[in-house]
């Protein structure tokens, strides 16, 4: 495994903020998190083959991702004006996803990444028209049930940055030996 976790490392030269490879079946599934995309707070719900209720069911995202034995979750920590900077959000998000564009390459085949917000490979999905680009397409953390807050706490990875940062998460499931 640290031959891959080396390669992550380099091809994201320098990009990444803090890191951790944790095991898969010290992460936290929560209903309340897939309560949340239900309720609709970023407003993706039902309306992205990303996100729920198209990923599956909390039990089906469960066993899928429990079949790995090891996560590599990092994050990336920008700087914004304050925490009503959304712009500035939104841009430190589009960096974080080309630090997951630069890592893919170098991933084990059919290595599964969860980001950081919804899917933002098309401007809009094609929802309910078949996915444009399944290949590129990923669903957040989030939506797939995982709980951040406790899985920056068993990765020992800073939930937050301090003052004017907002921080963003990503997951990479492994099977390395």
């Amino acid at each position: 495994m640290r031959t891959t976790i080396d390669k992550i490392l380099q091809a994201a030269n320098g990009r990444i903020h803090q890191w951790a490879v944790v095991e898969v079946k010290d992460i936290e599934f929560s209903e309340e998190v897939g309560a949340a995309c239900r309720a609709n707070y970023c407003g993706n719900y039902n309306k992205s083959w990303m996100c729920p209720p198209h990923v599956g069911t909390l039990e089906e995202l469960k066993s899928r991702y429990t079949a790995y034995r090891y996560a590599f979750v990092f994050t990336t920590r920008h700087e914004v004006e304050d925490s009503f900077d959304i712009e500035g959000m939104f841009a430190a998000r589009l960096v974080h996803d080309e630090v997951e564009d630069l890592i893919r390459p170098c991933l084990p085949e059919n290595a599964p990444v969860l980001g950081a917000g919804g899917c933002n490979v098309c401007k809009k999905c094609a929802y309910p028209e078949p996915c444009r680009f399944p290949e590129k397409a990923k669903s957040s953390v989030e939506a797939c049930g995982i709980n951040v807050v406790s899985l920056a706490k068993t990765a020992k990875i800073n939930y937050t940055n301090g003052e004017n940062t907002v921080t963003y998460f990503s997951v990479v499931f492994l099977n390395c030996k």
